[in-house]
């Protein structure tokens, strides 16, 4: 009897040994395979955006060579990436054939007024819809969200018929008026100032401050991720604007950035391929700058400004 149960505990405990080990060696296999499945996955997911950022910045390389190359090199095929003796005279023709200072100043106060407008009219009405009571409220932002679904052709006929009984057509002040109120930015600053604490208001409240102290010294300074993020999309929306500069704007003293690259392309497209491209590469520039500047803020305003309530 001692012996058959030395040999069935032997047995069982063999059966153990095996079982573990047999779980190990699963559990190991498992492992490899799921660690080449997450470097697989990696992989894919690198090449996918290599491949994208490939696409997105051809054109911008394309742009570039051609800007340096002549007119006739421009339509080579098939075309040459790297210019064999670059122009830079190309830079300086366009200075030559059209006042592109003045295009570079007037897009400079037209972009800097609106955007500086935005900022100061968003972030007060955004701070009012998220924070103050008043009745109606709801009902005077769904109307304000309302009007993004308008497009401009829409109302540029009423909008210029204003601007012209003000005395104010063929001026950047036409361009600068309508557009210092953003439906967009009090919906963005809306969606940043619900998603602070309340407690730091009710705080300096309690404390003796006023709406005005409580909004400059508390949620303002929390909110420059996406005063940021509404700097950089309306600094890049109106920089490259050229519908309303179209129809508001007559004298080429006046003309933005996008209105005279088309003043330089000339008559039916007569104009040099590679002078035009240089102005747009000299006019891509500071949306670069500005992107490069406020990007940290730009990235932590997107996921910051998340929809809420």
């Amino acid at each position: 009897m001692a012996s058959r149960g030395l040999v069935a505990r032997g047995g069982g405990l063999s059966r153990g040994i095996l079982g573990t080990s047999s779980r190990a060696a699963s559990s190991l296999g498992g492992g490899k395979w799921r660690s080449f499945g997450r470097l697989g996955g990696r992989s894919v997911e690198v090449f996918l955006l290599t491949a994208a950022a490939l696409i997105v910045i051809s054109p911008v390389v394309w742009m570039i060579a051609t800007s340096l190359r002549t007119p006739a090199e421009s339509f080579n095929e098939p075309p040459q990436w790297v210019p064999l003796h670059p122009m830079f005279s190309n830079y300086s023709a366009v200075f030559s054939n059209v006042p592109f200072g003045d295009f570079i100043i007037n897009s400079v106060i037209v972009t800097g007024l609106i955007v500086t407008g935005q900022l100061i009219t968003s972030s007060l009405a955004g701070y009012a819809f998220a924070r103050l009571r008043f009745r109606g409220a709801n009902i005077i932002f769904w109307m304000i969200l309302a009007t993004m679904m308008v497009p401009i052709q829409a109302t540029i006929i009423p909008v210029f018929i204003l601007i012209k009984y003000m005395h104010l057509a063929d001026s950047l002040t036409a361009l600068i008026l309508p557009a210092v109120v953003s439906a967009f930015g009090t919906f963005l600053m809306r969606q940043a100032f619900m998603q602070m604490p309340r407690d730091f208001g009710e705080a300096a409240i309690v404390d003796g401050a006023s709406q005005w102290k409580v909004f400059t010294r508390i949620y303002l300074p929390m909110a420059w991720p996406a005063l940021a993020t509404l700097a950089v999309l309306g600094f890049a929306g109106y920089w490259n604007e050229f519908f309303r500069p179209l129809i508001f704007l007559n004298s080429q003293h006046n003309y933005t950035i996008p209105l005279g690259l088309v003043n330089l392309e000339g008559f039916m497209g007569t104009g040099s391929v590679s002078v035009v491209l240089a102005a747009v590469t000299m006019a891509l520039i500071p949306n670069l700058i500005v992107f490069a500047l406020a990007q940290k803020y730009f990235v932590r305003g997107i996921s910051f400004g998340g929809i809420k309530g």
